[in-house]
């Protein structure tokens, strides 16, 4: 996977969609970049834009827009309800894929370093990419926000790390950070009352409020021996959070940061501010997502509501993300649609077309043409796939029938375990795709000179051998789901007996088809010890599962 890191600008503007797209239409404008979401908030007047490339082209993107944003915003006639001291507020950068905490906090420092001297903003570091320990945290360097700022900045202690330190009524500050994948995530309240909002937000959040004497409000506040104020910590933890009022829909939220959902996920923080709302006369009405989400916070947040419900959690990704958004109302202010809110649907949706988006039909048709591809290797795994589904259907059906509510968790653990092995096979149809095409590209390597043959011999022998390596994956996967598919066949409802049989017949035909695929491709290897080892681990597969179908069927016989 290449290297990828994101970039979370937070403008200070949300009103005028003029200056926001001229900001984005210069992210854009550097080749490699994915712009994957801009959400504007009229009520904070607020834009949150979202992008992912490559660090190089990320910083280059980042620098772009700002200097766009700071020629564009004017923060002396700025207002909103979110705490901000910039044009540009704070600008993260996140890990993705195959770069490191440390090296994406360098490339922070690179990128904070370039605002100063290029654009002339005045900048701080924070989070991981902090040059003290008391510039961590980005309410402390925030502190005071726009209104506050000449006074800090008057301050030696408080000199930026880049930039000038004198104070630029216009740009304000801005915040360069290198950060975990935070969530932005607001909690909808049935009240007006910011001040019923903050109080809430205060018994959530991990900071949690000063202690006081007497009314926990408005008593006096109980300091330490040094004079500074004791703490009572609030019940969640990696959770930032304040309450305010939006005037755009007329109720008050909790508005928080998730700054590590593993700690944290999305849907503790909603039930336990739906607990701490009704302590107080608050409900909960629903929540919003600002910017994106990774699916896996999506997908544990429908097992989790759905586990609540004593119901299978072994159904699709899209029944879970359903279950998800109605559970926490992520629909009640706009839509929630999967396809722009997370962020591995996005970048897919701008990738190539795989074999498994296409309709079956045109599937069946591309099977069909003259090209060879896609052949035997595919149609084998969308066989297991179609039979590991099979095998969860009867257990998704098992866990929610009637009279077996004592057993829906033994069901439910078996449809999860089908569910990894079906999602596992429909990647495995095109990897086998993308495995045959990758033989031919080095079959088309030059071989003008005796090193151009060396080296098209050794790719056409390691694409030869992953060639063999993806329909092996499909045996072992296939024979796993069999395991699901017999316990299905012995356990289940009786009644879709028929069913667990012919995904018992679909599973042996995958493994026996991709067990063809092994034997043709064997042969073309070279090193003859590793395809004497590929072709008897492949029979050995085979004999299993025509033992474990001989035993499904005799189950299923006995159920009809």
């Amino acid at each position: 996977m290449d290297r990828l890191i994101e970039c979370v600008p937070n403008f200070s503007e949300g009103n005028d969609l003029s200056v926001i797209r001229q900001i984005t239409d210069e992210i854009e404008a550097v080749d490699g970049v994915e712009l994957l979401d801009v959400d504007p908030g009229k009520a904070t007047n607020r834009t949150v834009v979202t992008f992912v490339g490559t660090p190089e082209e990320v910083v280059e993107a980042a620098v772009r827009g700002v200097r766009k944003a700071s020629e564009l915003i004017d923060m002396t006639k700025h207002s909103g309800e979110h705490p901000r001291f910039g044009a540009i507020d704070v600008c993260p950068l996140v890990p993705i894929a195959s770069v490191t905490m440390e090296e994406t906090a360098e490339y922070a420092r690179e990128l904070a370093r370039r605002l100063g001297e290029e654009v002339g903003l005045t900048v701080y570091c924070y989070e991981n990419a902090a040059t003290n320990q008391e510039r961590r945290n980005l309410a402390d360097v925030r502190t005071g926000e726009y209104e506050g700022l000449a006074e800090k900045l008057a301050d030696p202690h408080w000199a930026p790390d880049f930039g000038p330190a004198e104070f630029n009524p216009r740009s304000g500050a801005t915040a360069v950070g290198a950060r975990d994948f935070l969530v932005a995530y607001n909690v909808n309240l049935n009240t007006t009352s910011t001040r019923r909002a903050n109080a809430i937000a205060f018994d959530v959040r991990e900071k949690g409020r000063m202690r006081r004497k007497g009314h926990p409000l408005t008593g006096e506040v109980i300091r330490d021996a040094d004079g500074k104020p004791e703490w009572v910590p609030g019940s969640l933890k990696s959770v930032k959070a304040i309450g305010w009022y939006i005037d755009e829909y007329g109720i008050a939220q909790i508005s928080m940061n998730l700054t590590n959902i593993s700690v944290t996920p999305i849907h503790v923080a909603f039930d336990e501010c739906s607990e701490r709302a009704r302590d107080r006369g608050v409900r909960v009405t629903g929540s919003e997502l600002v910017g994106l989400v990774p699916l896996q916070a999506m997908l544990d947040a429908g097992r989790y509501f759905l586990r609540k419900q004593q119901r299978s959690t072994g159904v699709s990704d899209s029944e879970l993300i359903k279950i998800a958004v109605k559970s926490m109302g992520l629909d009640e202010l706009g839509e929630f649609d999967p396809k722009k809110k997370i962020i591995e649907y996005v970048l897919a949706a701008k990738g190539t077309t795989k074999l498994v988006d296409k309709s079956l039909e045109a599937f069946v048709e591309e099977t069909a043409s003259e090209s060879p591809a896609p052949g035997g290797g595919s149609v084998a795994a969308a066989l297991g796939a179609l039979g590991a589904a099979l095998g969860t259907m009867v257990a998704n059906l098992s866990s929610h029938r009637r009279g077996w509510d004592d057993r829906w968790e033994e069901f439910s653990d078996w449809a999860e375990k089908g569910k990894v092995c079906q999602e596992e096979l429909l990647g495995l149809v095109d990897a086998d795709t993308q495995a045959f095409s990758s033989i031919l590209d080095a079959l088309r390597l030059p071989q003008g000179n005796e090193k151009e043959r060396e080296a098209r011999m050794a790719a056409v022998e390691t694409a030869t051998s992953h060639a063999i390596d993806v329909p092996m994956k499909v045996m072992e996967v296939s024979l796993e789901a069999m395991e699901t598919i017999r316990a299905m066949a012995d356990i289940g409802q009786e009644t879709s007996a028929s069913d667990a049989g012919v995904g018992a017949l679909c599973a042996r035909a995958a493994i026996r088809g991709a067990y063809l695929n092994v034997r043709i491709n064997a042969k073309d290897l070279s090193d003859q010890s590793a395809a004497t080892n590929y072709l008897d681990r492949g029979a050995e597969m085979e004999k299993q599962a025509t033992v474990m179908e001989r035993e499904i069927l005799s189950l299923v016989d006995g159920n009809i």
